[in-house]
């Protein structure tokens, strides 16, 4: 079965999360602190029951299929089939009231990233792709993604989502790039490589993400004509430091200056 085949089974999941995360966004729900003391990494139960339903119909439809989740763990990892889930990517954006998080649905297939979906359930948008295409369906109907051409660095508008989160050297190397860049937006998460993907922005540059954060969203930026690497050109399907750009030439600039 080819990762298209799916695409139904992941519109499915994105309605039923979302109509389990929407009773919850801006209500006055509290939220749990996940970083013991680091930089603050909220959870809420609109995550927790978000994941909850997406597995229960994953294990009933696909009972071999792996299962990799930000709040319940991982299942049989090394499946040739494995769903990476993050229930609320942007979950500071969530509890803030802001409409720049949203539910991200990732499927590999031997490690691969094959299918993403990015599901914002309030402004009722969802960006798809398989890597070999990309579309956006909203309240206004449904179009299909290309990036942008952007050659320089100083014409780009790059993001990430927020300078905190970088560290020591990689902290010095996103600002090389942030100094030559035309402009910097922070704090939009996965909305960002969406906007990358659409043709609105050129670039998102960031460390220390889970599979859960990208695998989605792979597919999407390479389905729309872009390019998602490690700041090292290697696979981003494990996380780690991340670039998703619009345009080749300005990610093999954006890796050259993360270099120095």
């Amino acid at each position: 079965m080819s990762a298209v085949d799916f695409a139904s089974f992941v519109d499915d999941l994105a309605t039923r999360s979302g109509s389990a995360i929407l009773p919850f966004f801006r209500t006055s729900i509290a939220s749990i602190d996940k970083s013991r003391g680091g930089v603050f990494d909220p959870v809420t139960e609109a995550d927790r029951a978000a994941e909850a339903v997406m597995r229960q119909l994953i294990s009933r439809t696909f009972p071999t299929h792996g299962v990799i989740g930000e709040e319940f763990g991982n299942e049989r990892e090394d499946a040739e089939f494995v769903w990476v889930l993050d229930p609320i990517d942007g979950t500071r954006a969530f509890i803030s009231g802001l409409p720049t998080w949203g539910t991200l649905i990732g499927l590999t297939r031997n490690g691969r990233p094959c299918y993403g979906m990015m599901h914002q359930p309030f402004t009722r948008e969802r960006f798809s792709g398989d890597g070999t295409g990309a579309k956006w369906t909203g309240p206004t109907g449904e179009r299909t993604l290309r990036t942008r051409a952007c050659a320089a660095i100083a014409d780009a508008t790059i993001s990430t989502t927020s300078p905190r989160l970088f560290q020591g050297a990689d902290l010095e190397a996103f600002e090389r790039v942030e100094a030559e860049a035309k402009l910097t937006r922070f704090g939009y998460d996965c909305y960002a490589y969406c906007m990358v993907a659409s043709g609105q922005m050129d670039a998102v540059i960031e460390s220390g993400l889970k599979p859960y954060d990208i695998v989605a969203l792979v597919p999407i930026i390479e389905g729309a004509g872009g390019i998602v690497t490690t700041w090292d050109g290697g696979s981003p399907a494990d996380g780690g430091s991340i670039v998703a750009s619009g345009d080749k030439r300005l990610h093999e600039k954006i890796l050259a200056r993360l270099k120095g």
